[in-house]
């Protein structure tokens, strides 16, 4: 019997797979993801050592993200009062992954004064076309995502340990972004060093100017939901390496940074990527994710580093230690960075998130620095400057 052919990468063929899902679509948009798209086609196509399974889920992927694309064009189109919202004085949580990034933005998020991107909406941000079941109770967009998170968990379980995944919780904008493919998230689930360096050259703008896009349309979706927020607070060690595009696209953007020694996160970072890339590849070597991120961390504190030299009134620091013994009062000092009242209710909020969400609930993230091809003499080297200026938060 003859085997079927390998899941396609072809651009044309994902384009119109994703028009003929969404009854006939075309308008994908700004055309300026299409060259980034093409790249990472490439990369996964001849790079990225993907097994059958694997080419079929990043394939179905980027189909999904195309989908996204033409709704979020048709909702611009039915609703141009869209074009009117604005992004006013959004803060964001920007630190290396695992400096307790995750658990301070969902704690703030606890907060229903903020605008805070879900799981669900990061994966499926635009309408729907059609309004679904009126008898249907929970938006279909919310069960496929519950669906996707309980089948990655099942595939990989260790990735429980290593991120507490909710489809309903609080997460990254990261993966808006990969709508624009000017995004490194796309790295954590494949081995496409083509596309990487490539990316790495480029002007990040598109990226986060189709952010501001997205949130856009997310935050008309969630005043008509009835939402009286009006600030969002916003979460990715992504923007480590491109503030400059960031501040370009949002002028009045404030960042809180959180510190933590790269001997204890660059490791547990490498391990996540890692069981990312495990359910797409059976050509998966942990040292070569370890050097692919540890590099990438290296040059996106550097680079934010540098560019903080002439913005240090934009920043707030946070110490991980600190955040973790007492991170109300750290709340409370981000609050008046940022300008927000910090009432009697989003304490009880964030309380009420804390008692529910205890890290124990997890299992515990095992990982070694030699697994990922690291000592600590050479990472206490490679990011020696962060070291020097950020052992302890200002």
């Amino acid at each position: 019997m003859n085997s079927p052919p390998p899941a396609s990468f072809d651009f044309d063929a994902l384009h119109e797979e994703a028009s003929r899902r969404t009854s006939g679509l075309d308008d994908f948009g700004d055309p300026i993801y299409e060259e980034a798209l093409r790249r990472l086609l490439l990369s996964l196509d001849t790079e990225a050592r993907l097994h059958e399974a694997g080419r079929a889920t990043l394939r179905e992927r980027i189909v999904q993200i195309l989908e996204n694309r033409l709704r979020a064009e048709e909702a611009y189109r039915r609703n141009p009062e869209i074009a009117e919202e604005a992004i006013r004085a959004p803060f964001a949580i920007v630190g290396l992954a695992r400096t307790g990034t995750t658990m301070l933005h969902r704690t703030i998020a606890s907060d229903d004064r903020m605008f805070a991107l879900l799981w669900w909406e990061s994966r499926n941000p635009a309408p729907l076309l059609e309004p679904f079941d009126p008898g249907q109770t929970v938006d279909p967009r919310i069960l496929s995502a519950e669906a996707e998170v309980e089948a990655m968990l099942a595939a990989v379980p260790e990735l429980a340990a290593s991120h507490p995944f909710d489809a309903q919780g609080p997460d990254e904008e990261i993966m808006l972004m990969e709508h624009c493919f000017y995004s490194t998230n796309t790295e954590a689930f494949a081995h496409v060093p083509g596309y990487s360096n490539w990316l790495d050259e480029q002007d990040q703008r598109p990226g986060y100017e189709y952010l501001e896009r997205l949130l856009k349309l997310l935050q008309w979706n969630k005043r008509q939901a009835g939402s009286k927020a009006r600030r969002w607070v916003l979460k990715t060690p992504h923007h480590l390496g491109f503030m400059p595009a960031f501040f370009d696209v949002f002028p009045d953007l404030k960042i809180i940074q959180t510190h933590r020694d790269p001997v204890e996160t660059i490791p547990s970072f490498a391990s996540l990527v890692h069981n990312c890339r495990i359910g797409n590849t059976d050509a998966l070597d942990p040292r070569i994710t370890g050097d692919e991120w540890g590099g990438r961390m290296k040059r996106a504190l550097a680079s934010c580093m540098d560019f903080r030299a002439s913005r240090e009134d934009r920043f707030i620091d946070v110490d991980y230690e600190v955040l973790c013994k007492d991170p109300l009062s750290e709340v409370r000092r981000i609050y008046e960075f940022v300008g927000v009242e910090f009432t009697a209710e989003a304490e009880a909020a964030m309380n009420r998130w804390a008692a529910e969400n205890t890290r124990d609930k997890r299992p515990v993230h095992e990982y070694s620095l030699e697994t990922y091809g690291f000592s600590e003499e050479q990472i206490a080297s490679d990011f020696a400057r962060y070291r020097e200026r950020f052992n302890s938060a200002r």
